[in-house]
């Protein structure tokens, strides 16, 4: 994701958290905790990968299908990608 340079750094600490938030799910199953507990926990992961594909979506289209620069070719090549990545998403 080339076009993800300005947010890198932004992304990359949100990819981390989320890694975080994973692992204490691990820690939950683990520790035996209360299966409520551990939902919450597995809804917040839910819930902040959705946060950074609702982000990486928008960057997606900003780059790739609205940009003035982009061709009429790389524009379809680009929202056929997205459509077939959001059939699978919301599968």
């Amino acid at each position: 994701m080339a076009h993800v340079t300005t947010n890198k750094d932004k992304i990359v600490a949100r990819v981390r958290r989320i890694a975080g938030q994973v692992a204490a799910v691990e820690r939950s199953v683990l520790a035996d905790a209360e299966c409520a507990d551990t939902l919450h926990l597995v809804a917040a992961v839910r819930g902040a990968v959705a946060g950074l594909m609702d982000e990486l979506v928008e960057d997606h289209l900003h780059a790739h299908v609205a940009a003035a620069r982009v061709t009429d070719a790389e524009r379809a090549a680009a929202a056929a990608e997205l459509a077939k990545l959001l059939r699978r998403h919301f599968r």
